[in-house]
C-alpha cells in the first residue's frame, strides 16, 4: 500500500496536488515541499499548481456566496459565529483579510463566502486572491523543502512509533481548536462589550 501511494505521487504529484490545495491546503504542501526535496517533483511548477489549486476553491466559495445564498443558508446558520467573526475582520481590515485567511483555522471557506455575500467586486477578489494564494503556496512549499530531512525524519519515526506519534498527534490537534475557539470567542466577546458601550452611550444622550 505505502509503496504504491509512492508511486502514485510520483507519476501523478501536480494533480494530486491541485486538486488537494482546492479542497484542503497545507497538508499536501507540506507533501510537495518533501518530495521537492527528495527530487521527485520540481519547485516552480509545484508552487504555481498549488497556488492556482488554493486560487480555484477559494473562488467557488466566493460565487457560492454571491449566487448561492439559498444553498448556504443551513450552513451560515450553523456557523454564524464564523460568518460573525468573517465580517468583522472584513469590515476592520478590508482586502489583506483574503491574504491572512489561508492561515486562519475553521475560516478558510467562510471568509471568502462572506466575502462574496457582500457587494465586494469580484475582480479585485480575484486578482488579490490569486497573489494571495501563490504567496501562500511558496511559503509552505519552500519552508516544507528547506526542512524537507527533518519532516521525513518525522513521518518515519511516526511509523515505527505510531502509539506515541497518535497521542502526539491528537492533542496538537485538539490544543489547535482549543486555542481558535477561544480567539472566537474573545472576538464575539469584544464585538458584544463594544454594541453595549454604544447602546449605553446612545441611551445616556436620550436622556
Amino acid at each position: 500500500m505505502e509503496q504504491f501511494l509512492i508511486e502514485a505521487l510520483q507519476q501523478y504529484g501536480y494533480i494530486i496536488l491541485f486538486f488537494w490545495s482546492v479542497l484542503e491546503g497545507e497538508l499536501g504542501l507540506v507533501m510537495a515541499g518533501t518530495m521537492i526535496h527528495t527530487g521527485h517533483m520540481d519547485m516552480f511548477p509545484a508552487i504555481f499548481i498549488a497556488g492556482l489549486g488554493g486560487f480555484f476553491g477559494d473562488q467557488i466559495y466566493f460565487y457560492i456566496g454571491r449566487y448561492n445564498k439559498k444553498l448556504i443558508h443551513n450552513y451560515l446558520h450553523r456557523h454564524r459565529r464564523k460568518f460573525a467573526i468573517a465580517h468583522l475582520l472584513l469590515k476592520k481590515y478590508g482586502w489583506p483579510v483574503i491574504f491572512i485567511q489561508r492561515y486562519l483555522y475553521g475560516l478558510r471557506t467562510v471568509i471568502p463566502m462572506s466575502i462574496g455575500l457582500t457587494r465586494y467586486d469580484s475582480r479585485k477578489f480575484a486578482v488579490i486572491n490569486f497573489i494571495s494564494a501563490q504567496i501562500w503556496a511558496a511559503i509552505t512549499i519552500i519552508l516544507s523543502y528547506i526542512f524537507g530531512k527533518q519532516i521525513l525524519m518525522i513521518i518515519e519515526y511516526g511509523k515505527e512509533h505510531w502509539y506515541i506519534a497518535i497521542p502526539i498527534a491528537i492533542v496538537l490537534f485538539w490544543g489547535t481548536m482549543y486555542t481558535f475557539k477561544r480567539i472566537e470567542e474573545n472576538i464575539i466577546k469584544k464585538r458584544e462589550e463594544r454594541h453595549a458601550d454604544r447602546n449605553n452611550a446612545k441611551s445616556t444622550g436620550r436622556d
